[in-house]
């Protein structure tokens, strides 16, 4: 498939860079679009909330394919800014919908396994299982996939416009801050600090996948999409996840155990929910891979402890 052109919104995070890079690798001409660090050539600098902007981007790139990254994706924060988060996870997200599919463009929104409630006994998750979001973060972006779907039927382009979910995610990071689990770096050297004591959540379970076969596996449905004679036959909604299974505190003991530093003072909190806490997290929201893998899509993913062995090495003296 030459000639091809992908454009990733949300380029320059931590997911969205992999994206970009797989598409990369594949030889397509990537655009990405950004905001704050958009540098104008590679990155366009593009509000997605202006419907403008967006048409502009898409009538000059002229892609066959937009993976949709960018979002408020951190729970806290999403309801700190209630507003803020809808704008840009549900209503920013129906006006590219909705121009994409004027154009006929293939769209994959990236979603997250928040929108299951994650109850004890319930996972694995199949994609069609009923949606039902424990937090904001969770319930904004089931109504942006909501949207997309919406958008392309309205259109009569249904099967153009996909979901993807995807768990919480690890990768080659600019800042810690980045991903809930590269952060968890840092609380192990903050746990060397004498005097320190910190609580970590020892409930919650976690399938952390990694920012470059997410990347991967959106080139691959591109293709099979793009490719496909009948989308109505396709569906339209896909899960992508790594079989790999940690709590927090058990990620921060994976981490002390590859640099060889103690992690004493991290107590492991196995208390669950707290009522209190301002973010409901469910307890294990597991996707199944299975429609990937009826497509022939590959599932596997790189192995979190070589990743991460081999990731840490510049940390060793």
């Amino acid at each position: 498939m030459t000639g091809k052109t992908a454009l990733i919104t949300g380029a320059t995070g931590l997911l969205g860079r992999e994206v970009v890079r797989a598409f990369e690798r594949a030889n397509w001409t990537v655009k990405g679009t950004g905001y704050s660090r958009a540098d104008g050539l590679s990155i366009l600098k593009v509000d997605l909330v202006n419907a403008n902007e967006v048409s502009v981007a898409l009538d000059n790139v002229k892609p066959q394919v937009v993976v949709h990254c960018a979002a408020n994706r951190f729970p806290d924060k999403c309801d700190k800014d209630p507003e803020g988060t809808r704008a840009i996870n549900v209503e920013a997200t129906r006006r590219l919908a909705s121009l994409c599919a004027s154009r006929d463009i293939f769209l994959i929104y990236i979603s997250t396994d928040y929108v299951f409630p994650g109850k004890p006994g319930d996972a694995p998750y199949e994609a069609d299982a009923k949606p039902q979001p424990t937090n904001l973060y969770g319930q904004t972006k089931l109504d942006g996939e909501r949207v997309v779907i919406e958008e392309y039927q309205n259109a009569g382009k249904a099967g153009l416009g996909v979901v993807l979910r995807v768990p919480v995610l690890y990768g080659d990071a600019e800042l810690p801050t980045e991903s809930a689990v590269n952060v968890l770096l840092e609380t192990v050297w903050k746990a060397q600090e004498p005097g320190t004591k910190i609580k970590m959540d020892h409930w919650a379970l976690r399938y952390p996948t990694n920012t470059e076969d997410v990347g991967r596996v959106c080139h691959d449905i591109s293709v099979k999409y793009l490719g496909s004679d009948d989308l109505s036959k396709l569906p339209n909604i896909l899960q992508f996840s790594s079989e790999d299974k940690y709590t927090k505190y058990e990620i921060c003991k994976l981490f002390g155990e590859i640099m060889g530093l103690p992690i004493t003072a991290i107590e492991p909190n196995t208390e669950g929910n707290d009522p209190n806490a301002s973010v409901q997290r469910p307890y294990d929201c597991h996707l199944s891979t299975k429609r990937l893998k009826d497509l022939g899509i590959d599932v596997s993913t790189q192995d979190f402890t070589g990743w991460w062995r081999w990731n840490v090495r510049a940390f060793r003296k």
